[in-house]
């Protein structure tokens, strides 16, 4: 599996290759197991940190295809060059880092593109006192100091972010919260096919179920009844309501963007497959424009997994994939909002959210 985080906001040092492992895990989410990553080095000095892919270390079979289907995704932007980094295996006494084979596969994929390996890092595990070494010069090594004491931890933690120790642990925030109330959700969706508003008044309507859901989350009230999680979830398929909350993701990282972000996630977790997918491709939007394209992966294709035919998760999947710069996507909120007044009237308190940085 690969993933792609767009430029972060953490001050790495890509000079230093101890502090750049030990910020790994701020800069994607979570701490990477038996990966490969691939940072950008943006210009114009190429000390800026450009789009960062993470994908699973391939069987020995798989490393070239590997290699090809990781290399467009960086030339894809205007990086000057490309760090590589793997993480797991061990070192034999007097011999070069694991995955040496890979890296030079990597290498000549990327040179096709015209994007030079800058440097290339191994670490055993991204965790205090872990071994790492450099490919290229021998006497280039260490261990790694504590990735909780580095300068990108303390700036990301000010900023209300946290990083998990997996990737699993960081997906099973999206996970149902009772699986017994999403099977009697889905029998009354069945059961209630239609819009329970008049035409007349359905935007409206829609509106002041979502309004609801932002006062009871502000009010800490808990999961929604069944009553409630059946009108969000035919709120949502409103395309009127879902442009409005699309406009709540921009400015990204606001008091209404993390109050959205939030209310987005609860929905994932208590709505029902298919109508859980327009909540699921909201989280998705509103986490990859603040930077987190780790998590909005995940986001998406929970999407995809309750509904295929999702046109917005596809969309952002395939955005996502294509390592595209948040600020490109913007568009699409300022579009569905031009008149930048999205919120449904609201101006919620900057209430945190976990993902939210």
């Amino acid at each position: 599996m690969t993933t792609a985080t767009p430029a972060g906001r953490s001050p790495v040092d890509l000079r230093s290759p101890a502090q750049l492992l030990a910020a790994l895990p701020y800069l994607i989410g979570f701490r990477p197991e038996k990966s490969v990553l691939l940072l950008g080095h943006r210009a114009p000095a190429g000390n800026r940190l450009g789009l960062t892919l993470r994908g699973d270390l391939p069987r020995r079979e798989d490393r070239a295809r590997q290699a090809r289907a990781l290399a467009p995704k960086l030339a894809a932007e205007p990086h000057t060059g490309v760090t590589l980094v793997i993480v797991g295996g061990r070192r034999r006494s007097g011999s070069p880092p694991p995955h040496a084979g890979f890296i030079e596969k990597l290498s000549a994929a990327l040179a096709e593109f015209g994007l030079p390996v800058l440097h290339a890092i191994w670490a055993a595990d991204i965790a205090a006192g872990a071994p790492w070494a450099c490919y290229a010069d021998a006497d280039c090594g260490g261990e790694l100091p504590d990735p909780r004491a580095t300068v990108a931890a303390a700036v990301a933690t000010e900023g209300g972010a946290v990083y998990f120790a997996s990737r699993d642990e960081l997906a099973a925030l999206l996970a149902p919260r009772s699986p017994e109330a999403l099977a009697r959700r889905a029998d009354l969706l069945v059961r209630q096919p239609d819009l329970p508003w008049p035409e007349a008044t359905c935007f409206a309507e829609a509106a002041s179920e979502i309004r609801a859901a932002f006062d009871r989350q502000r009010r800490d009230e808990g999961p929604p009844t069944d009553e409630e999680a059946v009108l969000l979830a035919n709120a949502l398929t409103l395309p009127e309501i879902r442009d409005e909350c699309l406009g709540m993701a921009v400015p990204p990282c606001t008091p209404v963007a993390r109050a959205a972000e939030r209310l987005w996630l609860t929905l994932v977790r208590e709505l029902p497959a298919p109508e859980r997918a327009e909540a699921a491709a909201l989280l998705g939007y509103t986490a990859y424009l603040r930077g987190d394209g780790t998590f909005a992966g995940m986001a998406l294709e929970n999407a995809l997994d309750a509904n295929p035919d999702d046109v917005l998760a596809g969309l952002l999947r395939t955005v996502l994939r294509l390592g595209f710069p948040p600020e490109r996507l913007r568009g699409l909120a300022t579009a569905a909002d031009p008149a930048g007044v999205a919120g449904f009237g609201l101006a919620p308190p900057d209430v945190g959210l976990r993902r939210a940085g």
